[in-house]
C-alpha cells in the first residue's frame, strides 16, 4: 500500500468510481433542480440551476396530479407483491433446498430454465389468463405475478442450503410439522437474504409498467408508472411532467440510500455457489 504504483493505481481507480458516479447520479440531480423552474425558464434558458428554489411549483404539480391517490395505489400493489414474493418464492425454496420431495431435481431444473425466457415472452398469455378469470382491474395478479420468481427462488434455495441442519432436526423431534419449521425456524433466520427480496421487489413493483398497464389501466386504481404514461401522452407542460418523473424516483431512491449495504452483503451470501 506505501507504493507509489499502487497509490497512484487506487487514486485512478476512486476517480473512475467518481466520474461514474456522476454520470449515474446527473439525470436524477437535473430532474430535482429542474422542478424549480416555471415553463418559461425551463423553455427559454439553458442553465442547469434555476433562478429561485420555491417548492410551491412541485406542491402545485402534487396536487394538479392527484399524486397522492396514485402513491397509495403503488403502494398497496407494492406490499402485496412484497408478502407474495417472500412467502410463495421461499416456500418453493424451503421444499428444493430442504425437504428435497421426489423429483425436486426435475422442478429445479424447471426453475433454473425459467431463468432463460424474456419475461415479455408470457406477457400475452398471463394478461389472456387473468382476463378469463375476471381478475383485471384488481391487484391480485400482479401480487401473484411476483410469488413466482425464479431469480429470487435461487437466492432463496441457496441461503437455505447454508443453514444449520441440527436446528431444522431438533424442531422435527420436537414435533413441528414442515410449515411451522418454514415459519418458525427458516424464516427467523434468513433475515439477510429476506430483507434482500425485500428490496428488489419493493424497487422491481414500483417500476414496473407493463404488466400494471395491461391489468389496472382505466380501473381507478393506477399505480404512478401507469399514470406518468398517461400524463405524457396528455396535454400536460413539460415541467409538470418532470415534476412527475421526480416524484416517482423519490421512494426507491431513499430505498436504496438507506438499505443500499443490505443490498451487497445480502445478495453475496444468497449468490449462487460455483
Amino acid at each position: 500500500v506505501k507504493s507509489k504504483r499502487v497509490k497512484i493505481i487506487c487514486l485512478l481507480i476512486v476517480l473512475v468510481c467518481l466520474i461514474f458516479s456522476v454520470i449515474a447520479i446527473y439525470p436524477a440531480f437535473w430532474v430535482m433542480v429542474s422542478g424549480f423552474k416555471d415553463i418559461k425558464e425551463f423553455t427559454t434558458e439553458a442553465t442547469l440551476f434555476p433562478k429561485v428554489f420555491d417548492f410551491s411549483g412541485f406542491k402545485y404539480t402534487w396536487d394538479k396530479l392527484n399524486f397522492a391517490v396514485y402513491y397509495k395505489n403503488s403502494l398497496i400493489m407494492v406490499v402485496g407483491c412484497v408478502l407474495c414474493a417472500i412467502f410463495f418464492n421461499g416456500l418453493l425454496a424451503y421444499a428444493l433446498a430442504i425437504l428435497k420431495p421426489k423429483g425436486h431435481k426435475v422442478i429445479n431444473g424447471l426453475v433454473m430454465w425459467s431463468l432463460l425466457i424474456p419475461t415479455t415472452t408470457s406477457i400475452v398469455a398471463l394478461f389472456v389468463n387473468i382476463n378469463r378469470l375476471g381478475l383485471t382491474g384488481t391487484f391480485i395478479p400482479l401480487w401473484l405475478s411476483y410469488g413466482a420468481n425464479a431469480f429470487w427462488v435461487v437466492l432463496f434455495k441457496e441461503f437455505f442450503e447454508g443453514l444449520p441442519k441440527e436446528l431444522i432436526e431438533a424442531a422435527k423431534i420436537d414435533g413441528c410439522n414442515i410449515f411451522q419449521i418454514f415459519y418458525k425456524i427458516v424464516l427467523p433466520l434468513s433475515k439477510p437474504i429476506i430483507m434482500v427480496i425485500i428490496i428488489f421487489s419493493v424497487t422491481a413493483a414500483w417500476s414496473d409498467f407493463l404488466l400494471p398497464y395491461l391489468v389496472l389501466n382505466g380501473s381507478g386504481n393506477e399505480t404512478v408508472m401507469v399514470k406518468l404514461y398517461a400524463y405524457s401522452a396528455a396535454h400536460t407542460t413539460q415541467i409538470d411532467m418532470i415534476r412527475a418523473i421526480f416524484f416517482s424516483i423519490i421512494p426507491p431512491t431513499i430505498i436504496f440510500l438507506l438499505f443500499q449495504k443490505q443490498i451487497t452483503d445480502g445478495a453475496a451470501g444468497g449468490a449462487v455457489k460455483g
